[in-house]
């Protein structure tokens, strides 16, 4: 099983041309090089070690006497050290003749995500001799890749976040018809115990967020401060799981709704054109599809955000346009960026992302319609049905 996934690496390397992949650890400082080379679970290593994939030949191992079956799930050639002159010494070896490695390190901290590998060790690899390149793309690849089995399971609770949220509101239309009112907090607990009735996982609680507070994207209610949500007023919800099972993948949806029965006008016209610059989105990623050229993140990110622009909110689009989705709600693959991060990342299939623009009137409210797009080899597959209009009592 792992030689086949030698393989892919090294197919990969040489489809990139570059020469090879230097895994590091340390601890736990670098869970993607952990899950890529599937270390058991219960793994935990005390001392550094390496692993080079070259795009051609043996992978070699480099561990600590104290660990030497650190690698042992892993093919390759081991060489053990004990003093730090060693290791130098070994890794100088393995890297001899390898004009360029890749990590996980991105210039500059261009992306967050990617940068694993602390500054010290990029130094040190680049002082025997090879450059050191951000393995960004590669990492896509066998890290954010979904399998069929991660799709199928994305699709159940996709279908399951809408049928909640949409749930979600008719519990705060009753609440108000029968009592007058609800609250932030009230919403919050009726989701999270759908959820344990589904059996799903999340991170952190779901936002609920009524008028003013909707105008802060990660506003959260807490212990004494839950707004109150009466007739005519403005709600969002953003909610976000997975399945309680090993590789589960997450799907986030954010929908909106008014308490009343007619939309203010203002609400409406920023709503429009949040929906229009998500649909942007959409049209953008079937255009580059098409003609096969798949985009980079910070393309997508342009496209959407210039709709924004357009309708003269620039300044209260105030976070990327969408994010990677994974294992973590916000995965290790490609966003929708151009404004937190540059994002160069190319969008390739077998991912999924969030589209998600807003605008954020402070004080006011805001707005955000949030879907979630997989990527296949023939374009861009909405997984989540699209919020078309506010939902209203």
């Amino acid at each position: 099983m792992n030689e086949q996934l030698i393989e892919a690496i090294q197919k990969s390397l040489s489809n990139s041309r570059i020469p090879g992949w230097l895994f590091y650890g340390f601890h736990d400082l670098d869970p993607i090089a952990l899950r890529i080379l599937r270390f058991p679970p219960e793994t935990h290593l005390s001392r550094r070690w390496f692993y080079l994939v070259p795009a051609q030949g043996r992978p070699s191992k480099l561990v600590h006497r104290i660990e030497p079956a650190a690698l042992d799930h892993l093919p390759g050639d081991r060489e053990i050290y004990l003093r730090w002159s060693e290791l130098r010494q070994k890794l100088s070896s393995i890297l001899e003749g390898l004009s360029s490695v890749a990590m996980q390190y991105s210039e500059k901290n261009a992306i967050p995500y990617v940068s694993r590998v602390d500054a010290g060790t990029v130094e040190l690899v680049h002082s025997l001799g090879p450059r050191v390149v951000s393995s960004a793309d590669l990492i896509q690849h066998f890290e954010c890749a979904w399998t069929p089995g991660q799709v199928n399971q994305h699709h159940l609770v996709a279908q399951g976040l809408t049928e909640i949220v949409q749930e979600a509101f008719s519990f705060v239309f009753s609440r108000i018809q029968l009592q007058g009112e609800t609250d932030e907090a009230a919403v919050q607990d009726f989701i999270l115990k759908r959820f344990q009735q589904k059996q799903w996982i999340t991170d952190s609680p779901p936002i609920v967020a009524v008028n003013g507070n909707s105008a802060n994207p990660h506003y959260q209610p807490e212990p004494g401060r839950s707004a109150r949500i009466g007739r005519g007023d403005f709600v969002l919800i953003d909610l976000w799981a997975k399945q309680a099972q090993a590789d589960s993948v997450y799907a986030d949806i954010t929908w909106t709704g008014f308490t009343g029965e007619r939309v203010p006008e203002k609400v409406q016209k920023v709503f429009e054109l949040v929906k229009k610059a998500r649909d942007r989105g959409v049209e953008f990623l079937v255009e580059r599809f098409s003609r096969n050229l798949p985009p980079c993140g910070w393309e997508v990110d342009e496209q959407v955000r210039s709709v924004i622009q357009q309708g003269g909110f620039a300044e209260h689009f105030v976070h990327r346009t969408g994010h990677n989705l994974g294992r973590e709600v916000h995965g290790n693959g490609v966003n929708f960026d151009n404004l937190e991060t540059h994002d160069t990342r190319l969008v390739i299939p077998g991912i999924a992302c969030t589209i998600e623009p807003g605008v954020y009137l402070a004080r006011e409210f805001g707005v955000r319609s949030e879907i979630n797009v997989l990527l296949t080899s023939s374009g861009p597959e909405i997984t989540t049905p699209p919020q078309d209009s506010v939902l209203v009592f």
